[in-house]
């Protein structure tokens, strides 16, 4: 093997290990990422080290089962124990920083009418959909009014991040670096109603995306500890439901993390009870859907041409094509389905729409 080629299954074999542990990382969204991503790298190295010791005993015939099971076990032992002293650690810092009855909301003076144009944007984002009233209070409190001009920087990627943002006004531009010898590309936009920089608080982890302000704009600002205090638990319990629901979407699997978060982010959820119509024949098609639980059916001028089951998704071609839907879906049993709306739909999944139509083929013959 030449050295290119040397080069090239060094960098496979790296890029297998990264991606691996950073799809495990969003995974489980622990804590102190940080810690968790050294202990993935430890039991990694430890089972790289036991298969290379077996190799070398192959090679070298060297036989005595036992003794390499009792090196086995020690060395599960050691990695074992350096992960209950890291998580005791981690645990404790945990602990000293996040104690809710330590923590006080911070409360800016604001008049009527801004509380009211913060409620009425807190109403259309998923992050705060859940909270009581009392809740909702507090985040009114909390929430800063900040301003910005063409051109400016409200985040960079790489940076440590304190604060989420709700845009009340304007249009702000989204650019992402996938490498250090690239450039920043534009992967989204964001407009009046949409959340950003919430994921640098919920895991700890450095600003993913640069954003910047393309008009004048006006932004709802949320401290890490208020949102840490009141909104965190139960977004992340949100998160980890519908990433193992998109898990089992197989056209999704070729979609990042960090897009897998904003899919996750834009999700709605409806229950339909059996014989309920989910969409029918001939209307207007604004949602795409994926199936959670249940068995639904699909009715072309009232014959069952196909069933969908848990991680089957529907609704995509009025979507892309902009034609009325082209059949009936109804519930067969108690159902749970997820949906994007039309524009989630374009912004999220624009990637991904040549396999949907591709897909698409293969019931081409049952939907003209």
């Amino acid at each position: 093997m030449n050295s290119k080629d040397k080069i090239a299954k060094y960098k496979t074999k790296v890029n297998d290990v990264i991606q691996n542990m950073v799809y495990e990382l969003f995974k489980k969204q622990p804590e102190n990422y940080i810690d968790w991503m050294i202990e993935y790298l430890e039991v990694r190295r430890a089972k790289h080290n036991v298969r290379t010791t077996q190799s070398l005993q192959i090679e070298y015939h060297i036989s005595s089962e036992e003794e390499n099971a009792e090196d086995v076990d020690e060395l599960e032992k050691a990695v074992k124990k350096d992960q209950q002293f890291r998580t005791s650690v981690s645990a404790e810092v945990y602990g000293l920083y996040n104690k809710k009855e330590d923590f006080k909301p911070r409360v800016i003076p604001k008049s009527q009418d801004q509380r009211e144009r913060i409620e009425n944007k807190l109403s259309g984002v998923f992050m705060f959909q859940a909270l009581d009233q009392n809740e909702r209070n507090i985040i009114i409190d909390a929430m800063e009014e900040k301003h910005y001009n063409p051109g400016d920087w409200i985040i960079n990627q790489g940076d440590d991040g304190n604060e989420l943002y709700v845009v009340a006004q304007g249009q702000l531009d989204c650019y992402r670096r996938f490498s250090k010898d690239q450039e920043p590309k534009l992967i989204k936009q964001y407009q009046s109603g949409d959340m950003f920089g919430e994921l640098a608080l919920l895991y700890n982890a450095p600003r993913a995306a640069s954003i910047q302000s393309n008009t004048e704009s006006v932004l709802f600002a949320l401290d890490r500890s208020t949102f840490n205090a009141i909104v965190k638990e139960a977004t992340v319990k949100r998160r980890e439901h519908y990433e193992d629901v998109l898990s089992k979407v197989e056209i999704l699997k070729s979609i990042d993390s960090y897009e897998k978060t904003q899919i996750c982010d834009g999700l709605k959820e409806q229950h339909f009870k059996p014989q309920e119509y989910i969409i029918k024949e001939g209307e207007e098609g604004h949602k795409f859907y994926i199936v959670v639980k249940g068995t639904l059916v699909a009715l072309k001028q009232n014959e069952e041409v196909l069933k969908y089951q848990s991680g089957d998704y529907f609704g995509e071609l009025a979507l892309i094509n902009k034609v009325p839907r082209q059949a009936t879906i109804q519930a067969e049993t108690d159902c749970v389905v997820v949906y994007l709306d039309y524009q989630a739909f374009v912004r999220l999944l624009g990637p991904i729409e040549n396999i949907l139509l591709r897909n698409a083929e293969n019931y081409k013959k049952f939907v003209i």
